[in-house]
């Protein structure tokens, strides 16, 4: 082979290797390229799912002691002091019932325990559960007014009253059956005031306090 066929063969293995050099180099800059711009990803946010919506009626019952299930002869809490339900009286007046339990806390001082499912205020809104402890307080010979009255230096304006037939359970100092009088005072500051007579007898007086869901508590059940 001559000289000069030998200069061709290596100009053209020359330019062969210059071409793919430059084709390597092409691909690695594409590679780096990719990898240096990742395709972007949507994000998707998926909210965390919200809690099954609670009825405020299922509390009762539920997390806390239903008063409607006392019973003459139950062991009750309420704010703390223990009591024994003496008594019962069942009450309807006008379709509307209630019941006050005796309650005997070892003391002198009678208390009454009203639980009453009351109706709305508005026509539609759904009844509530009203849960009352009444402590008595000495009336001095007083009647329930039809205006308002004061007891112990604060008014009180007339809010109720009327005549509702009673059925007595247990030990209550009334007789099975009869007729109680009633009147309920309500002050500025929301305090309540019920004077009740039974089939003719003195008038009594006692204050009211409101309980809350989880204030009273059934102890145990029985005699």
């Amino acid at each position: 082979m001559s000289v000069t066929s030998w200069v061709v063969l290596g100009l053209s293995i020359a330019t062969v290797l210059l071409l793919l050099g430059a084709f390597v180099a092409t691909m690695r800059q594409d590679r780096r390229g990719r990898s240096a711009t990742p395709p972007s990803i949507e994000s998707v946010v998926v909210p965390s799912p919200m809690p099954a919506p609670v009825s405020a009626s299922a509390q009762t019952g539920a997390d806390y002691d239903d008063p409607r299930e006392i019973r003459v002869g139950d062991r009750v809490e309420v704010h703390g002091v223990r009591s024994r339900v003496r008594g019962a009286l069942h009450v309807s007046l006008q379709g509307q019932q209630w019941t006050e339990f005796l309650l005997d806390d070892g003391s002198r001082v009678a208390r009454w325990l009203t639980v009453e499912v009351r109706q709305g205020l508005v026509s539609g809104d759904p009844p509530h559960l009203e849960v009352l402890v009444w402590t008595e307080v000495p009336t001095q010979g007083m009647i329930p007014a039809k205006s308002m009255i004061i007891m112990e230096g604060v008014e009180f304006f007339p809010v109720d009253r009327g005549t509702a037939a009673f059925r007595s359970e247990g030990d209550t100092g009334h007789p099975d059956r009869g007729l109680l009088d009633f009147a309920d005072y309500r002050a500025a500051d929301g305090r309540l005031l019920s004077f009740e007579r039974v089939q003719g007898a003195p008038w009594t007086a006692a204050y009211a306090q409101p309980l809350t869901p989880g204030s009273i508590a059934i102890v145990s059940t029985g005699p």
